[in-house]
């Protein structure tokens, strides 16, 4: 799951989000993709991928892919593993954090998509995305150092949504979810739109670690080899529990047993009736707010294994159909899903909020703004906006309580219709300190005319994560 998000040195942990942080998470309403709708995409050719062991080296061409961000002119896009699978079936692609993405396919409308991701399952290509796996004795400190949440507390094949961490100011690089695979294993996946930046930064940090820990203490893998795929929708898991193979697999292959935040390596069963030569990834999260599950395909034994998986979740065309960034988005905001700049509160582990024993980056600057959170200048707060155009990323929220000087408050980060509550103007936004509590009445800059906007809860609609009972 905004414009081209510039890291800010010493920036409000909270209010990071009004900056536009996290470049891939554009609005649907927002110029970027507007720009993208009547962009051609460039011919690009295909990247072998590789499992590649990030170096200096490896990491200088990425950082030229980044600037290629949502531009038809400054290069040519990167393609994912499913690029041909998604051009077969009319999707409508843009350029999108250096890829060209599929934006809608040629069978649905974005509401249309949107709303069979809600009754049925949609299955979303979100192979752009940077995973990574670091293992090593020194694994959980290093990750422990440059994030502020409590991974020593997590079980294996567990998982976390975090955050990167700069040293001293304790700005927030990106966000990443973090999955502990074993005691000295971590897989985690970070955001293409923030690629170069963060190979850099991990680059940097896992330097020093090792000049002061031994070469042998960290080793850090960039999964090339891997592609990335969502399936969500209410129907996701009985169609992902047909194709389990569960001769082939080690782990419990019922998915009834696999809670949201968890994961498990399992082998699929192919069309011809073989288990898949490699086991997949599964884990149960998601961010459109349905019951869903990501899966991390291997491609090192078998090139097309991925476009094999996804012809096979797309086997039954009444229950899953491909979904792409239009219904991303709108679903994302729905279901309130936010990178942990948002609400950094509860990204901190409780253990860790200790001034004298917190050693994580920015640790003193992080824990004096949770300490104090009226300190903080602005919050992040949901609209509900009258009737008319609704109010995209950038729009300007006022104070009304003198409609003839409305005063400048806050920023729309995101908005649109709402599908689901049938076309509801919702957005998330940034204001003032103290214009945030529920029911404050506020405007909103649409089109140089002020809408009303009423201040409310979020999410939009209730999270379905399959949790214990």
């Amino acid at each position: 799951m905004a414009s081209v998000r510039i890291f800010r040195k010493g920036a409000d942990l909270v209010a990071a989000r009004a900056s536009a942080l996290h470049a891939p998470r554009a609005s649907i309403g927002s110029p970027l993709l507007r720009r993208e709708l009547s962009s051609a995409v460039r011919p690009a050719t295909r990247q072998a991928p590789s499992t590649r062991v990030a170096t200096p080296a490896a990491i200088a061409p990425v950082k030229a892919q980044a600037v290629r961000y949502a531009s038809g002119s400054a290069g040519p896009l990167s393609k994912t593993q499913l690029y041909d699978l998604h051009e077969a079936h009319g999707a409508k692609m843009v350029p999108f954090a250096g890829f060209s993405m599929p934006l809608q396919y040629a069978d649905l409308s974005h509401v249309e998509s949107h709303m069979w991701t809600r009754e049925k399952a949609s299955l979303f290509d979100v192979s752009h995305m940077v995973q990574h796996n670091l293992s090593g004795p020194g694994a959980l400190e290093f990750l422990m150092k440059v994030t502020p949440s409590s991974l020593d507390k997590l079980a294996p094949n567990t998982s976390t949504l975090s955050c990167l961490l700069e040293e001293g100011t304790g700005g927030i690089l990106d966000d990443t979810v973090i999955t502990r695979r074993s005691e000295d294993t971590f897989y985690f996946v970070t955001n293409a739109g923030r690629r170069a930046e963060d190979l850099a930064f991990l680059q940097a940090e896992i330097e020093a670690f090792r000049a002061k820990n031994g070469a042998d203490s960290l080793k850090w893998d960039i999964l090339e080899d891997r592609a990335l795929v969502a399936l969500q929708g209410p129907l996701a898991v009985n169609v992902l529990q047909s194709l389990i193979n569960t001769s082939a697999s080690t782990a419990e292959t019922d998915l009834n047993t696999l809670y949201f935040g968890n994961c498990r390596e399992l082998y699929i069963t192919l069309a011809d009736g073989s288990a898949s030569p490699q086991p997949l990834l599964i884990s149960r999260t998601g961010y459109t707010g349905e019951d869903g599950f990501e899966i991390s395909i291997p491609t090192s034994a078998s090139q097309t294994l991925p476009q094999q998986v996804v012809e096979l979740l797309l086997t039954d065309k009444n229950t899953v159909r491909l979904a792409g960034l239009a219904a991303r988005d709108s679903l994302r905001l729905e279901a309130g899903i936010l990178p942990p700049d948002a609400a950094l509160g509860w990204v901190v582990g409780r253990e860790r909020r200790d001034p004298a024993t917190a050693n994580f980056h920015g640790a003193s600057v992080i824990l004096s703004q949770l300490a104090s959170p009226k300190s903080l200048k602005q919050r992040r707060v949901g609209l509900t906006i009258e009737k008319g155009s609704p109010a995209r990323e950038g729009a300007k929220v006022v104070d009304i309580s003198d409609p003839a000087n409305p005063v400048e408050v806050g920023v729309v980060t995101s908005g649109l219709p709402s599908p689901t509550l049938g076309g509801t103007n919702i957005a998330m936004a940034y204001v003032k300190n103290g214009l945030h509590k529920k029911g404050t009445e506020l405007g909103v800059q649409v089109r140089n005319k002020v809408r009303k906007a009423t201040v409310v809860g979020m999410p939009w609609i209730e999270s379905k994560f399959h949790r214990p009972s």
